[in-house]
């Protein structure tokens, strides 16, 4: 009598290198401009007020959409 033997194959979700991350390098230069305008001013000043916080909706938007079309989770 033969044994039925079940091999069990773990399966990992595919990963890539947090490099290869279009949201993490959005939000990498959107951290750098946004730390330069606080520095040195160049933007805002000439922008209404409205528009300069429209702007920051949506890079909140932007970000909100990469991270909906993420499919791979991210190594080290």
């Amino acid at each position: 009598m033969a044994e039925d033997t079940q091999t069990a194959v773990a399966v990992t979700p595919p990963t890539k290198p947090w490099y290869k991350s279009r949201t993490i390098w959005f939000n990498v230069i959107v951290a750098i401009l946004i730390a330069l305008e606080t520095a040195l001013h160049i933007v805002q000043p000439f922008i209404p007020g409205n528009i300069y916080a429209w702007s920051l909706l949506l890079l909140i938007i932007v970000n909100a959409g990469l991270r909906i079309i993420t499919s791979q989770g991210l190594t080290l």
